[in-house]
């Protein structure tokens, strides 16, 4: 069936419709990675967004259900160069349009993403729509103005107390904005008894458990629609040694005296290089973010920097025990030279 995307400047992208043909509205982000698609789907932190994959064959691997990084789908929909109708890996499990279709969501194939990618970039992201062929541009502009996603971390926080590892050699409990599976894999093959809590969890309890080291995860949406989560942070600060990787970086910069900015177009790939400040090397990166701290907190000190744009990629503050950083150091996908970081973060813990 024929569909389209129209974005809320106007601007039409057609494609044929994939999964289920349904009516989906979304920030419209691209992603450069050039695997890892099943991955991407998954990450909570893209709740509430449609995906352009940059890389021009989508699904020619198939989806194999072990690579999730949550339950389930967390996007609104993607947008792709090519769909592969006949996948070809010996773990694969259902293709790529039978999952989009078992899940209920939307794909749009067909369109021609470079030009949809170079536009993103100079005009910067925006909310898009994808409908069937025959809905007329100002009908599908209207019924952008519904979308919010300020209430995004609600939705994929877990709602109950997980522990993992119960009997591990250091307590770790992590606050959960959206957190990916392979961050939780990270801190238990180290060792950590983990204990993930739900966004709302309140200082009086993370305290009342005598955690060694608070860790706060990645998630969806602005920081700054999260200000009683931020209260809850500051109440921490000093109490015990904080972590936090992406959306829990920014919530820490908040909650430190720092301010964020949202980006024109995001980070969103598997091959951006930052450098260590301190052991002077540079990593090539995973990343999944549209804001980023533009204003460190006094005290702090930069620990990592963007080499594309000179953003804050890490800082830390070393007499309250507090380290965090923009990108993803577990990968997933992406390259996984930054997972070293993880022993830095324990190292933190009393």
């Amino acid at each position: 069936m024929n569909g389209k995307l129209v974005l809320e400047n106007g601007v039409v992208f057609e494609g044929k419709l994939i999964g289920k043909h349904l009516e989906s509205v979304g920030e419209v982000v691209f992603n450069t990675s050039m695997a890892g698609y099943k991955e991407i789907m998954t990450d909570p932190s893209y709740y509430g967004q449609h995906i352009v994959f940059t890389y021009p064959l989508i699904g020619n691997y198939g989806i194999a259900l072990d690579d999730f990084e949550s339950e389930g789908p967390k996007v609104r929909g993607i947008i792709v160069k090519e769909a592969c109708e006949e996948p070809n890996n010996f773990r694969n499990e259902v293709s790529l349009h039978d999952y989009l279709l078992g899940h209920g969501l939307v794909g749009l194939a067909g369109v021609d993403t470079r030009s949809l990618t170079k536009l993103l970039r100079s005009s910067g992201v925006m909310k898009g729509i994808i409908v069937k062929a025959e809905v007329s541009i100002d009908e599908a502009i209207s019924r952008l103005s519904g979308y919010d996603n300020s209430n995004a971390v609600a939705q994929v926080s877990t709602k109950e107390k997980q522990v993992f590892n119960q009997d591990g050699n250091k307590k770790v409990i992590m606050i959960d904005y959206g957190v990916k599976e392979s961050i939780k894999t990270q801190l238990i093959k180290r060792g950590t008894s983990l204990t993930v809590m739900p966004h709302n969890v309140t200082s009086e309890i993370i305290l009342g458990e005598n955690p060694d080291l608070v860790f706060l995860s990645n998630g969806p949406g602005d920081p700054k629609d999260l200000g009683s989560r931020v209260e809850t942070i500051k109440e921490l600060i000093g109490k015990v040694p904080i972590a936090g990787i992406c959306l829990g970086h920014q919530l820490l910069a908040l909650a430190c005296g720092g301010d964020t900015a949202k980006l024109k177009f995001g980070h969103r790939g598997a091959n951006h290089p930052v450098k260590d400040m301190i052991l002077d090397k540079v990593y090539i990166t995973s990343q999944n973010h549209g804001y980023y701290v533009k204003e460190i907190p006094k005290g702090f000190e930069v620990t990592h920097l963007s080499m594309n744009d000179q953003t804050l990629e890490g800082m830390r503050q070393v007499d309250q025990k507090i380290m965090s950083v923009q990108f993803h150091p577990e990968a997933s996908p992406g390259p996984e030279e930054a997972q070293v970081l993880f022993d830095e973060f324990l190292k933190l813990a009393k």
